[in-house]
């Protein structure tokens, strides 16, 4: 069973990362609009408000620097100014659509999908995009997602994971770590195969990937071959991320949510919104960092 480490609740908890260069976690409650942060060494949190929902974000190669998923666009913030520069507006014609989950391959892209954020049952109206070093932008050839979630990619960044949530499946594709080009989709998870719904995932050293069940409490440990390695509990039905940090990598940190849940299900469920983490045997990898900026 994972274990909460603070007692911040958050309504949506998402994006959660380990900055190795820093020493810190970061994450974000969306509805909130709100980037966190938190110092084991030190034991202090830190929070700061953007300018509207931020719903994934990346490391830059600058300490100072990030690259914000804000819910209409992508931007640059700065954490000694507080500054955000605006790059680009996405799917600014669609306006049920939202950013959600994103990550950086291993050559530095941000990677990221959309949201459908008034439809129920929710249609499949938003697509997937890359945000190139030079900042331009191009949507990928993946089809149309509901709830683009697990977005991340192999050691060697030859494979790319993805879900569409309400489908209940995780898919890859084949991915060129030069070009970018994206080979043809298919299942590595079945809806059937593990309960509830993929949210966030990450990929440890052994090229494992590690995928949050929303719903079912559990986060779940699937071998690159698709075969379902390890299932670890939380005492909250709704876990949304996952990634590794510590100073070695160890250390599996989750975010959750209470987003949804009426006061019968909270009282049952206080830890809902809280971040868990567990030392495992297990090691991550650095995240991805993007490597454009601003001209």
């Amino acid at each position: 069973m994972m274990e909460p480490f603070l007692d911040e609740r958050h309504e949506l908890g998402e994006c959660v990362l380990w900055c190795e260069r820093t020493g810190r976690l970061l994450w974000t409650d969306i509805p909130a609009a709100t980037l966190w942060s938190y110092s084991p060494s030190s034991g202090r949190s830190f929070r700061w408000r953007m300018p509207e929902r931020l719903c994934s974000f990346a490391l830059t190669n600058s300490d100072d620097c990030l690259l914000l998923g804000l819910a209409s666009g992508l931007a640059f913030f700065r954490f000694s100014t507080g500054e955000v520069d605006r790059i680009a507006e996405v799917e600014a014609a669609i306006p049920a659509t939202r950013l959600n989950d994103g990550r950086c391959d291993r050559q530095g892209r941000f990677v990221f999908g959309m949201f459908n954020q008034e439809d129920s049952p929710k249609r499949a109206l938003g697509g997937f995009y890359r945000l190139n070093t030079d900042l331009t932008l191009e949507r990928l050839p993946l089809g149309n997602a509901a709830i683009a979630n697990s977005i991340c990619f192999s050691p060697d960044g030859q494979r790319m994971y993805y879900a569409d949530s309400v489908t209940r499946e995780i898919r890859c594709c084949d991915y060129d770590p030069d070009s970018g080009a994206i080979g043809d989709s298919r299942v590595f998870v079945r809806a059937e195969a593990a309960p509830g719904e993929p949210d966030g995932s990450c990929i440890d050293a052994d090229g494992f990937l590690w995928t949050t069940r929303w719903g079912a409490g559990q986060v779940m440990r699937f071998a690159p071959d698709g075969r379902l390695d390890r299932v670890l509990a939380l005492p909250a039905p709704q876990p949304s991320c996952p990634a590794f940090g510590g100073p070695d990598l160890s250390t599996l940190y989750v975010t959750s949510a209470w987003l949804g849940m009426g006061d019968d299900e909270r009282s049952a469920a206080p830890l809902s919104g809280a971040i868990f983490s567990r030392q495992l045997a297990v090691r991550g990898l650095p995240e991805s960092r993007f490597l454009g900026s601003l001209r």
